[in-house]
């Protein structure tokens, strides 16, 4: 009796169940590195070392202690936030050590509520890396982020040099002389001269005047009246000193071109999947003064296969900064929406109880999206099917959003582009304005329909 009671009070064992596929071990030696500017904390897994957390200084034989320690805990994946600039280092030298490395934003891995210390972000990035839950940012191959370097060091000079150019308008204005009136641009060919003349000791309005480009639209008397001022030394000085400063950013920025010219030489040529081969080129004259001082256009063509300044309002300066940013694998994105999003060029829907709360576009810092959007605000007085798109954008919704929707069309051409090796051929601007209109008497014929009427088309008023 005492037995079958001891038998029976025995409780039955609780089934184990497995857990979720969402939470189970993905990268199960993963680490988590919080970046600092004077140090990096760094969390592994418990039982990999007596100390699953250190702090390591952000000097360089620290940073390969700090792999060789990663590499004793047998570490295959590392998590990294991309704080600042201090990340480029140890990623660069992880990356060389044959180690997986995911840059992730920290705006996307807030930490769940309380105390905020170095220590908790190592732990909770190993964390969230061990379940799969990040998403490391995008970031083009070892030989594309060498040319994203220069072209990038190249965009910083021209800014550099721009500068330069207020100094010297403040100080001829200084001295009333109203050079920018009269000039549309005083770093053209007649403003350089009489720059030039001015910092040389030249202080007759009358010879300066005679230093005009033929094809300078205001006359020689007009500029002569305009350079009547008051030439103080000290105003003099700046203006020398402003033209030497432009002058030596101009010599910078033709050795920036030097090298660009080099690292797309070393691409290998990409063979275009098109039947028909490269299109007819598009002829076009840019007046921009910071143009690449070498045959940018036939390198791309080379390296990518298509032209892509095929496409209306992309230059060859536009089409190679775009290239530094996304490369030419564009394989990170599995379709052009992927690609439209990442740029920051989709709307960024915000959908509750069925109802959209917000549905713009989110900020972005993105370079390449900046580029397709200058690039889309040239498109107004394009006759082109993008232009007539533009324009009819910017009638409905306004300037800022036709700009994004034209980037967005930008973004998904050349997304095709590079993915299928396809040319791009303008439909052109009447094509495209007679489909949009048979589409809308399509629509108003059906909506008419719906109410019980029909349309009848008028006749076309004779010409007498």
């Amino acid at each position: 009796m005492s037995n079958n009671n001891k038998k029976g009070s025995r409780k039955p064992r609780k089934k184990t169940i497995p857990l979720p596929s969402h939470l189970e071990h993905i990268n199960i030696m993963a680490a988590g590195i919080d970046i600092g500017s004077e140090s990096h904390f760094v969390a592994v897994p418990e039982g990999c070392d007596e100390q699953s957390v250190r702090e390591f200084k952000s000097f360089t034989p620290d940073l390969y202690e700090l792999c060789n320690w990663l590499k004793k805990c047998d570490i295959k994946t590392v998590a990294m936030e991309s704080t600042g600039v201090y990340w480029i280092p140890l990623y660069e030298l992880l990356e060389s050590k044959g180690f997986e490395v995911k840059l992730v934003d920290a705006r996307k891995i807030k930490n769940v509520s309380g105390r905020k210390t170095d220590v908790l972000d190592c732990q909770w990035l190993q964390q969230l890396h061990t379940y799969g839950l990040l998403s490391g940012a995008f970031r083009p191959n070892e030989q594309v982020t060498v040319l994203r370097s220069y072209v990038r060091q190249r965009n910083m000079l021209i800014e550099n040099a721009a500068r330069h150019i207020q100094h010297m308008q403040k100080a001829m204005i200084q001295m009333n002389i109203q050079l920018s009136n009269v000039l549309s641009d005083i770093t053209g060919v007649t403003g350089m001269k009489i720059i030039r003349a001015i910092t040389a000791g030249e202080k007759d309005p009358k010879k300066l005047a005679q230093l005009r480009h033929k094809q300078c639209k205001n006359s020689e008397e007009m500029i002569e009246k305009s350079l009547t001022g008051s030439y103080r030394e000290e105003h003099i000085f700046s203006l020398t000193q402003a033209l030497e400063l432009y002058d030596v950013y101009q010599d910078k920025i033709l050795a920036c071109d030097k090298t660009i010219e080099q690292r797309l030489g070393a691409f290998e040529e990409r063979v275009n999947k098109s039947e028909g081969g490269h299109s007819k080129k598009r002829q076009s004259k840019s007046n921009c003064k910071n143009e690449l001082s070498f045959d940018a256009k036939s390198h791309l063509i080379r390296i990518c296969g298509v032209d892509l300044t095929q496409i209306p309002s992309i230059e060859a300066s536009s089409a190679l900064k775009l290239i530094s940013e996304i490369g030419l694998d564009l394989s990170a994105w599995k379709s052009s929406k992927q690609f439209a999003a990442w740029l920051g060029l989709s709307p960024d829907n915000r959908i509750s109880g069925g109802k959209i709360l917000r549905s713009k576009t989110k900020k972005s810092a993105n370079r390449a999206a900046t580029v397709l959007r200058i690039a889309a605000n040239t498109l107004y007085k394009s006759k082109s099917a993008l232009g007539a798109f533009y324009r009819r954008m910017k009638s409905r919704l306004g300037p800022p959003k036709a700009i994004t929707a034209a980037a967005h069309k930008l973004a998904v051409i050349i997304y095709s582009m590079l993915k299928e090796g396809r040319e791009y051929v303008d439909i052109g601007q009447s094509y495209y304005e007679e489909k949009y209109r048979k589409r809308q008497i399509k629509n108003l014929t059906n909506r008419a329909r719906e109410f019980g009427y029909s349309l009848i088309a008028l006749p076309e008023p004779s010409g007498g």
